[in-house]
């Protein structure tokens, strides 16, 4: 397993796209005027508060207001507020939180007006971005990421990411932060902490701390609203959460953003830092490495999968819902029930690199194939399990139903990666919109796989002049790769009449393939 990071710098965005094993996984824009990302923390001002919806809407900056539920303020929220006060006005200029005198802690079921009051300063994180008509949600139970911890101010609580299994690990981890850790602070251990020593656990740590301190020197005089912490870039964000051993290159077309990535990588693993590379080319990053093409086939309403079968995805206001089916595939030599199972478990991989692609977020149903025998039903879930395992967005599976039905929550943060994929139809007076003809020849491809493989022994394919020439130009052509995986040889006759998108197949007798 390897994982390779393109990235594309334009003008006025960047574009993340994350590959594993080859395959597109994760793809990301980060514009320039990302003014709400998940992680920044503001300066704001209560607007109002809401006992009926025991809430506050709180004024960050943006259009509408931002919420902020009770549940999402913290215990400690009345000693922020004191931190707040104390250190906007200057009568706190030590931000170190060692010799600061905590307020108790509000009540857990307590009202929003006993912890909140109108025109009231707070310190706010953004923990989902604005989506659709909604404002951002917001919490004042502020965490600073790291690359190893997450530094929690008003805590003295550790505790330690459920992935690391090992018991001893666990304690490892927790005596080490516990003799580390500044006083007013908790920390929270992450995965990637495993096996590692206190010297860069320390090193962390410190780094957090100090963005702590930059922070706090911000407020005194800072206007309300205002970003006074930003997340970390996109990049550098991705890099943070999922960046390992398994890296083997991240490819980057700017100069700039190469140095930012490469002292970065730097920082967190200097072992690794040749695998960053600047992408010098007149060929655009994402066509040299065929990025472009998978993003073309990935999104859309239909989406192919290997051996046939592919995805329906439709969109609601309220869910997500994915049809899998088989298409023409079959299979002789295996019953129903087989021929069902797996093509669901080709689906189920196909799901969970959909999921996180597109970043799709609250309530998914997913129609499976039906299968009768409950060891296949349970055999699919544990894949589909495995399949989300390194999905880092929160999210629950529930076990098939009776009627082949699987239901997802996935938690919605960021609005989804939504890519345009159809064009506008070129054919002279058609109107409506096709799907993008790069993908012509993919789909010419398959067609010609399962044609040989019902043993034609001579094929004509008809299609438009200008598919005809690329598919038969060139040194090795397309035509030319055809004959050296099937060893079997096929002619292409130009059709002036044909639409760009039509073509044919015809027999050795001359008749139309159906």
């Amino acid at each position: 397993m390897s994982y390779e990071l393109f990235i594309r710098s334009s003008s006025q965005e960047v574009d993340f796209a994350l590959l594993k094993d080859g395959k597109l996984i994760e793809f990301h824009k980060e514009e320039e005027d990302t003014k709400f990302a998940v992680g920044d923390i503001f300066l704001a001002k209560i607007r109002k508060t809401v006992p009926g919806l025991n809430a506050a809407f709180v004024n960050v900056g943006y259009e509408k207001d931002a919420f902020l539920h009770y549940h999402d303020l913290g215990p400690k929220v009345l000693s922020l507020l004191k931190f707040v006060k104390r250190v906007s006005t200057g009568k706190l200029k030590e931000y170190s939180l060692k010799d600061f005198p905590f307020d108790k802690e509000i009540d857990k079921n307590g009202g929003i007006n006993n912890a909140l009051k109108s025109n009231q300063s707070i310190l706010v994180q953004i923990v989902k971005e604005p989506i659709s008509t909604k404002g951002p949600r917001i919490s004042s139970e502020l965490s600073i990421a790291g690359r190893y911890i997450v530094l929690v101010p008003f805590s003295e609580r550790v505790s330690v990411s459920q992935k690391i299994e090992s018991k001893e690990e666990k304690d490892r981890l927790i005596r080490l932060i516990k003799s580390i850790r500044p006083k007013g602070f908790g920390v929270i251990i992450r995965t990637v902490a495993e096996g590692k020593k206190v010297a860069e656990l320390d090193r962390d740590l410190q780094n957090l701390t100090d963005r702590w301190m930059a922070m706090c020197k911000k407020l005194r005089g800072a206007h309300h609203p205002s970003k006074v912490l930003s997340e970390l870039d996109r990049g550098a964000s991705i890099l943070r959460d999922i960046f390992n051993d398994s890296f083997s290159a991240i490819h980057i077309d700017d100069e700039t953003l190469y140095l930012q990535i490469k002292d970065y990588v730097q920082e967190i693993a200097p072992k690794k830092e040749n695998i960053v590379k600047l992408y010098d080319s007149k060929v655009p990053i994402f066509e040299k490495f065929g990025i472009e093409r998978q993003i073309k086939t990935s999104f859309g309403k239909t989406v192919s999968g290997s051996r046939g079968a592919y995805l329906v995805i439709e969109h609601t206001e309220a869910m997500h819902v994915i049809d899998v089916n088989s298409g023409n595939r079959s299979s002789k030599s295996k019953n129903q029930e087989e021929t069902a199972l797996e093509v669901n478990l080709i689906a189920a991989s196909e799901v969970a690199r959909q999921l996180r692609l597109r970043d799709m977020g609250g309530i998914i149903v997913i129609d499976f194939i039906d299968m009768g025998h409950a060891a296949n039903r349970k055999k699919l879930y544990n894949h589909l399990r495995d399949e989300m395992k390194d999905d880092r967005a929160k999210h629950k599976i529930l076990p098939p139903s009776k009627f082949g039905l699987i239901q997802i929550t996935r938690q919605r943060v960021r609005p989804e990666m939504n890519i345009k994929t159809a064009e506008e139809n070129p054919n002279m007076g058609d109107t409506g919109e096709i799907e993008a003809p790069i993908l012509i020849v993919d789909k010419i491809t398959e067609d010609l796989e399962r044609l040989f493989k019902k043993d034609y022994k001579k094929l004509t394919l008809n299609t438009h002049p200008f598919i005809a020439a690329f598919l038969s130009k060139g040194f090795p052509s397309v035509r030319t790769k055809w004959f050296m995986k099937h060893k079997k040889w096929v002619n292409i006759q130009p059709r002036d009449a044909y639409t760009y998108l039509e073509y044919h197949f015809l027999d050795k007798d001359g008749n139309q393939i159906k």
